[in-house]
C-alpha cells in the first residue's frame, strides 16, 4: 500500500517565528508561495498564510494600510477565519489567495504602515498546525485532505517537519498506476 513517504516533498519553504511580517512577505515573495510552516528548531510550531497576514492587520487595533496604488478588489476579497483548519493556506495559489496580494506587498513598502516591521510571524501565525505521519497510507490521507477542503497536507514525524504532500502528488501517483483503489 502507497504511502505519504513515497510521495512527499522536501523541499518546503519554512520560516521563523521571529521574522517580521515585512521579511515573511519578501519570503513569499521571492518564493512565490502564500504560506508556509512556521518551524523553531526543527519543530513546528504554527502556520503562517497571507490570510492570516490579512487578518491579522484587520484585527491589529489602530492599524489601517494606506497604499498609494489600487488594490484589486482586495477588502472584499473572501478571508478564512482562524477557526478554519491551520493548513488550508495550502489550499490557495500565490495570486489568487488574495486578489491583488502582489500589488499589496508591493506598495505597503511606499506607505506610512509600519505595523509589517513591528511585528512577527509569531504574532500572526495560526497555532493549531494539522498535519499526518509520512506512515499514512495514500488513501487515508486523500480522504483527510477532500473531507478538510485542503490540496496540502504537512508531513510531520515525532514533532519534526518532513515535508508536504499534495494533491497533485496524489493524481500523479494513480497516474503512474503507483495507488490502485
Amino acid at each position: 500500500m502507497l504511502r505519504l513517504k513515497d510521495l512527499i516533498q522536501r523541499d518546503v519553504v519554512a520560516v521563523s517565528p521571529d521574522l517580521t511580517l515585512r521579511e515573511l512577505l519578501d519570503v513569499f515573495t521571492e518564493r512565490e508561495v502564500s504560506g508556509a510552516p512556521v518551524v523553531s528548531g526543527r519543530k513546528v510550531i504554527g502556520v503562517i498564510s497571507m490570510t492570516d497576514i490579512f487578518d491579522f492587520r484587520e484585527d491589529a487595533a489602530g492599524a489601517s494600510i494606506e497604499s498609494s496604488a489600487p488594490i484589486d478588489d482586495l477588502e472584499s476579497a473572501p478571508r478564512k477565519r482562524r477557526g478554519a483548519a491551520a493548513s488550508e493556506f495550502f489550499s490557495e495559489s500565490w495570486e489568487a489567495a488574495e486578489p491583488g496580494a502582489v500589488e499589496w506587498i508591493k506598495t505597503t513598502r511606499e506607505g506610512d504602515w509600519d505595523l509589517l516591521d513591528q511585528y512577527t510571524v509569531a504574532d500572526a501565525m495560526t497555532r493549531n498546525v494539522v498535519s499526518q505521519p509520512s506512515s499514512a497510507t495514500v488513501k487515508k490521507a486523500a480522504r483527510y485532505m477532500l473531507d478538510a477542503g485542503i490540496h496540502r497536507v504537512l508531513i510531520i514525524d515525532d514533532g519534526e517537519l518532513q515535508g508536504i504532500v499534495t494533491t497533485t502528488d496524489i493524481v500523479r501517483a494513480v497516474a503512474e498506476g503507483k495507488l490502485r483503489s
